[in-house]
């Protein structure tokens, strides 16, 4: 890891570096920069080597480190990635000064507070679950920024105070119709992440479901943070929900989720060393 240490502080510094040149051209409204200059493409620069540490400490021996804060790292590093490859197609270069300064955090998690829980790589089931499942968080992780951004920038329009950095962002509906599409997506991954690790237990896991109290934690929580999405597509599909209704829905389904994932982890592995 001490080998390492040179790298780490490389990719921290050039993920911060780039928060404040995103966050710069925001405020002085030059926002096409970040939409057709050469910021886009240097930002792989710190991603690829956060990629590299991050295979140096997921992988071990032939097993998959699955530790607390190598997860946050992965889903951190995952989303980053998620809204780079969104802007090719979407207005939204700027939306990464929100997820640059995350993903700077994710960088050092494993270094700072290395954490081991080793899972056997047996079968390509196995990595295609935990693949799933992650891309899935990292979509949802992207659809709470995103509507914890909405909710700030409709307070702020009512109160018509519009800060610099927020005055060139995509308009609300474009945010919206935007936000829907990620969710209908982390919502189709979920699905198959909740299916496959309960109906294919065995070819999963290597071994029948049971349900231990780690297991009932995510399962309960994770069905939670199901049916509200699956509320809010329904809703949206034949209600017209959208506005504040769709953002307290999404936010709500991200914290059930977020208690299904990393809730049991904390609980497990950081306050009850388990």
């Amino acid at each position: 890891m001490m080998s390492n240490l040179s790298l780490y502080l490389a990719a921290v510094l050039g993920y911060a570096a780039l928060a404040v040149y995103y966050w710069r051209a925001q405020a002085a409204g030059r926002d096409a920069e970040l939409e057709r200059g050469a910021a886009r493409f240097v930002v792989l620069a710190p991603m690829l080597l956060q990629g590299y540490l991050l295979s140096n400490t997921l992988f071990i021996d032939g097993e998959m480190n699955l530790g607390l804060t190598n997860s946050i790292s992965l889903i951190l590093w995952l989303t980053l990635l998620v809204y780079w490859v969104a802007h090719f197609f979407y207005p939204i270069a700027s939306l990464q000064t929100l997820v640059l300064p995350l993903a700077a955090v994710g960088v050092v998690l494993p270094a700072l507070f290395p954490d081991t829980q080793l899972h056997a790589r047996n079968t390509w089931a196995f990595e295609a679950h935990i693949a799933v499942a992650m891309l899935a968080f990292s979509l949802f992780t992207i659809a709470a920024l995103h509507a914890g951004l909405m909710s700030l920038v409709e307070k702020r329009l009512h109160h018509a105070i519009l800060p610099k950095a927020m005055q060139n962002l995509p308009p609300l509906l474009t945010m919206e119709a935007l936000l829907f599409r990620i969710i209908i997506a982390g919502f189709l991954l979920l699905s198959f992440t909740l299916a496959s690790g309960m109906i294919f237990s065995e070819q999963v896991f290597g071994h029948a479901l049971k349900f231990t109290p780690r297991i009932a934690h995510k399962l309960v929580f994770g069905l939670t943070s199901w049916v509200v999405f699956a509320g809010l597509l329904v809703g949206h599909h034949f209600y017209g929900w959208r506005g504040r209704t769709a953002i307290r829905w999404t936010l709500s389904g991200f914290v059930f989720l977020f208690l299904s994932y990393v809730g049991s982890k904390f609980v497990l592995e950081v306050l009850l060393h388990r």
